[in-house]
């Protein structure tokens, strides 16, 4: 089986690549010959997640998947949540982004927060979605090499690294995404 996922972001192919059977051949957007930004208009992670998969299936003719993760910060009331990635402004830096999060919590002492991922595929002219949630809470400063986004900065509950510090096999075990995935490939089979 051939799959898109609507995604320019390698660091995501990588991370779901792994988690795929064998049998599932995931094609890049860089494959299909898509080379514009897909919009992303919609006010929730699922919306955005939806219309990114309908935007390949209708221009491209492709069944696909999309995802949109949003980070939650309790303290914050959900934000930056369906504006994580441009939290600090249109170029999407996740540094930036991670020094105005880590600002605005500084006098807070609520810093419970969970990442949300939605994947939304569309295949067979259906359009399904799948949900996973990893809390955890927002670090004091910045710690590991690893991931991408709030990576350094979000450590889930029960362990004592930030997803930064841990190896991919462990961060799709217990991550969002990978979460995600599990019930997109469940579906699959």
């Amino acid at each position: 089986m051939k799959l898109v996922f609507a995604t320019n972001n390698s660091n995501k192919l990588k991370e779901v690549q792994a988690l795929l059977p064998k049998n599932i051949t995931l094609l890049s957007l860089q494959d299909i010959g898509c080379l514009e930004d897909i919009p992303e208009t919609q006010l929730t992670i699922e919306g955005n997640a939806m219309q990114k998969a309908s935007y390949i299936k209708t221009h491209y003719g492709y069944d696909c998947f999309a995802d949109d993760t949003g980070l939650e910060v309790s303290a914050l009331n959900g934000a930056p949540g369906v504006y994580s990635a441009r939290y600090a402004g249109e170029q999407r830096d996740a540094n930036d982004n991670m020094t105005k999060l880590l600002t605005e919590l500084q006098l807070k002492d609520d810093r419970s927060a969970q990442f949300k991922t939605v994947i939304a595929l569309q295949i067979n002219g259906e359009l399904k979605t799948f949900t996973g949630i990893c809390e955890g809470h927002i670090t004091i400063e910045k710690s590991g090499e690893h991931g991408f986004g709030y990576d350094p900065i979000f450590q889930p509950n029960g362990y004592t690294q930030t997803f930064a510090e841990m190896d991919l096999k462990l961060k799709n075990q217990i991550g969002h995404r990978g979460k995600a995935v599990k019930q997109l490939v469940d579906f699959l089979n």
